[in-house]
């Protein structure tokens, strides 16, 4: 919400009544009463100075941590000046991709470059112009594969919870079986996935890194999936395809993730980037825009919508989805990170992000908090805990330190460049107190 809101009391009243409401409580009837906020704790009748000292106050309540040794789906890094302040620019600052080409060159640009990169990140063919996040992006992607005889998809159950979850809510709407894929050692398991293949299977969703941190064998289940005639959709953390393999070149059809990392702030959970990227022969079937480089009439470089296959451009039963805006302003965020970090700086943060993950392992480990997988990790891993984990949890928050997450089998931790050997040592010299 903006900090000055323009409308007075009669407009506002205006609007309601063409809308069809008696109130702004009326308007807000379907949120449940017990998650409404009925105001502030401030007196009424103070100046704006006055008010803005009182938001301050309250805001002071807010813990501000130091080090945030979690990730989950979400997590933190540098990011370079130079981003907020080309996107912070107005003429940039809108969610929606424009319709009229011929005065929208700079923002279709933008977008046709974020293309690029992410084709380039991936090794595939084709990129749309970004979905809402990249749970949205998972389960369009599963749509993607979907044929006339090809109705049931496999997940496995490695993935992030709150992805599955999104992946369901989709399926539901369009009857579609969803598989959910027994793991065997927090690793998607290739004999699980035979046994629950047959001639509907459309294809198989998978993460790597999966939630657990672990590196799946993405090749192998490319070439079963290919042997049956299914397809094969890889979630992919972006920060750790500049170290290994592109899911193009492990024969992944389609490349799905969360673009958060990628120069936008965790911010209370979004807004997010959701990115897509497939094999040519998909091309159609993505959901959303895709921007296209051509010519004008006078030979000179220009940028349309080349491919809109959704419900509002080409006949409803054969749109491929219903998405009606990307998210713009996120895609040209992650394009001028990207830009700005170039190839060698994503390889060194990659390089980093592994580095301090593993050192921070080993001084888990020394303490008691075993890892409790063996398989290779990137930035995130699981260890069992010698203490209870919420426990833990509240004490290094009074340290102003945010643990890794506790979950069912012990404690989820992450590291990224941000967490340096320093803010690691610091880490342990507070779990010590806590022990």
């Amino acid at each position: 919400m903006g900090r000055y809101i323009p409308e007075t009391l009669s407009e506002q009243e205006a609007m309601l009544k063409d809308i069809g409401y008696s109130s702004i409580d009326d308007l807000y009837s379907m949120v449940p009463e017990k998650v409404r906020l009925k105001g502030l704790n401030i007196p009424e009748g103070k100046s704006e100075m006055e008010v803005l000292e009182d938001m301050k106050e309250i805001a002071d309540h807010n813990t501000v941590f130091r080090s945030i040794f979690r990730g989950a789906g979400v997590y933190a890094h540098h990011i370079p000046a130079i981003v907020k302040t080309i996107t912070s620019k107005e003429e940039f600052v809108t969610a929606y991709t424009p319709y009229q080409a011929e005065i929208s060159q700079g923002v279709l640009q933008s977008i046709f470059e974020y293309q690029t990169q992410i084709c380039e990140l991936t090794g595939l063919d084709v990129s749309n112009a970004s979905v809402y996040d990249g749970a949205v992006a998972a389960a369009e992607a599963i749509f993607m594969t979907l044929e006339r005889n090809k109705d049931e998809i496999l997940v496995s159950d490695t993935i992030d919870p709150e992805t599955l979850a999104v992946i369901r809510t989709y399926c539901e709407s369009r009857s579609v079986k969803v598989t959910l894929l027994q793991n065997k050692d927090h690793l998607t398991d290739i004999e699980e996935v035979k046994k629950n293949l047959n001639e509907r299977t459309a294809g198989l969703y998978i993460e790597s890194p999966n939630f657990y941190g672990l590196i799946e064998d993405i090749e192998a289940f490319a070439a079963l999936m290919h042997e049956n005639k299914a397809r094969i959709i890889e979630g992919c953390d972006p920060v750790s395809l500049a170290l290994y393999k592109a899911p193009g070149e492990m024969d992944v059809d389609i490349a799905v993730g969360e673009g958060q990392q990628l120069g936008l702030p965790m911010g209370f959970g979004g807004p997010y980037l959701g990115f897509m990227s497939c094999k040519k022969e998909l091309m159609r079937k993505l959901p959303g825009r895709i921007v296209g480089e051509t010519t004008d009439h006078e030979g000179r470089r220009a940028f349309v919508l080349t491919l809109q296959a959704r419900e509002q451009h080409i006949r409803r039963e054969k749109a491929s989805s219903n998405i009606c805006s990307n998210e713009a302003l996120c895609a040209m965020t992650a394009s001028v990170y990207l830009a700005a970090m170039g190839p060698k700086g994503m390889e060194k943060l990659a390089l980093s992000c592994y580095s301090n993950s593993h050192y921070l392992a080993e001084k888990l480990n020394e303490l008691g908090f075993r890892r409790t997988d063996e398989g290779e990790f990137f930035d995130e891993f699981l260890t069992s805990s010698p203490v209870d984990p919420f426990v833990l949890e509240e004490k290094l928050a009074e340290k102003k330190i945010l643990s890794g997450l506790p979950v069912k089998e012990g404690i989820l931790w992450c590291a990224t460049e941000l967490n340096t050997r320093e803010k690691i040592d610091e880490l342990i010299a507070a779990i010590r107190e806590v022990m």
